[in-house]
């Protein structure tokens, strides 16, 4: 195919011309995928490193999910919650007990889990703990990511998510990530929660130090208060476990689960929780019209039973040492630093050779798809389905990007 007869160009083109400015993606199309590679509509392939941030955790069209798809699709689509669907009981008894919850409660998108454990814990504080009322707190962290709504972004201390945007919800107190002596003092008689991810995914995949998170759940539990743990990008075998909290052994009163929860096909998100947490909504009070629709408890009750066999966390936690072994044997050619666990690391690029954006174009370049975040630093989270053969190329790429 010669050049003039590629299609990228204008595909990116009308991209561009049609659609609102809210993404800077790279200038590649993706037409079909598999597995951990995807292919162009030019018939390019490329090494996915990126996973959807995390919702492919699978990798792209998984025959269980897809036959699962597939399946429901002949049956049934959509009851809202007016009805009870066959699919329904399954998915909630399977996914509380993959997280050791008595309850589950479905949704959609990984943002509406958050306000739904936003909106259950101040509930909690209220009728449970006896919160003054409309005075309920919870304490985030700096850095955090949470999703775009407007409460969410209420709280971020990322500019660029919540410039604009105001005026702003109240009732959260912000604090550093990682200082458990700053928490701890940010917690009065009217807090509620903690809301943390584990692992901050958007701020470069920064793990916090040893001992934190265990802190964290002592104060929460001496103090009577819940501890929400964002596990919508670092769990579901991301980290080379289930949840990216058992690295510490902490259990935490609420997950709020997301993104591969979907497998890639549909989104589907979900808050899971003890009766006396998610026990105090009551009919009316909640709830979401495709939340829990048939074919999303459908693909999320094979995501649960894939998970539940261990197969993707041993994958996570092997291939993901063989990743990070190969990733800090670049630090001083190129890079700075590299942080992560499993199958997912941040890489923080000398930002005298490039930023992170020229390093995510020169890979793609090179057949290697991943993305930018802050700065010079970039992310890789692969699906966990990769092969050493294809971390060993990935490794490859980019050591020839820092080196060029």
């Amino acid at each position: 195919m010669i050049k003039d007869e590629l299609r990228t160009p204008g595909a990116v083109r009308d991209a561009q011309r049609w659609t609102a400015h809210n993404y800077h993606p790279l200038p590649v199309v993706i037409a079909s995928a598999e597995g951990a590679w995807l292919t162009d509509v030019d018939g390019r392939r490329y090494l996915d490193c990126l996973a959807g941030y995390s919702a492919l955790n699978f990798g792209h069209r998984h025959p269980k999910l897809v036959d699962a798809a597939h399946a429901q699709l002949d049956r049934l689509t959509l009851t809202s919650r007016a009805f009870i669907h066959d699919q329904f009981a399954d998915f909630c008894r399977e996914l509380a007990q993959l997280c050791g919850k008595d309850l589950v409660l479905p949704m959609n998108t990984g943002a509406e889990a958050v306000e739904t454990g936003i909106k259950v814990a101040r509930k909690w504080g209220y009728q449970v703990k006896g919160v003054t009322p409309g005075q309920a707190n919870i304490v985030v962290a700096e850095g955090n990511f949470h999703g775009r709504t407007t409460t969410i972004v209420s709280f971020s201390t990322d500019e660029e998510a919540r410039a604009d945007y105001g005026p702003y919800t109240p009732g959260f107190r912000v604090v550093p990530y990682g200082d458990l002596d700053a928490l701890t003092a940010a917690i009065d008689g009217d807090t509620v929660a903690v809301l943390l991810e584990p692992i901050q995914g958007e701020q470069g995949v920064i793990v916090p130090p040893a001992g934190y998170l265990p802190g964290v759940r002592q104060v929460c539990t001496t103090r009577n208060v819940l501890l929400l743990a964002d596990e919508i990008q670092s769990g579901l075998g991301r980290t080379g476990t289930t949840f990216a909290c058992e690295h510490e052994d902490v259990v935490p009163d609420m997950y709020l689960l997301g993104k591969a929860l979907g497998g890639g096909i549909v989104p589907v998100s979900a808050v899971a929780a003890d009766a006396e947490v998610l026990g105090v909504l009551k009919p009316g009070e909640h709830g979401s019209t495709f939340g829990g629709n048939p074919l999303a408890c459908a693909v999320g009750t094979e995501v649960v039973r894939l998970l539940a066999t261990g197969e993707f966390q041993r994958r996570s936690a092997e291939l993901g040492a063989r990743l990070h072994g190969g990733l800090q044997a670049l630090v001083g050619k190129g890079l700075l630093a590299v942080r992560g666990r499993g199958l997912w690391a941040g890489l923080d690029i000398d930002p005298a050779l490039m930023t992170g954006r020229e390093a995510s174009e020169r890979l793609m370049t090179r057949g290697v798809l991943a993305k930018d975040t802050h700065g010079s630093t970039i992310r890789l989270a692969p699906p966990l389905v990769i092969t050493e053969e294809e971390i060993d190329y990935a490794l490859a790429q980019l050591a020839a990007v820092l080196t060029e």
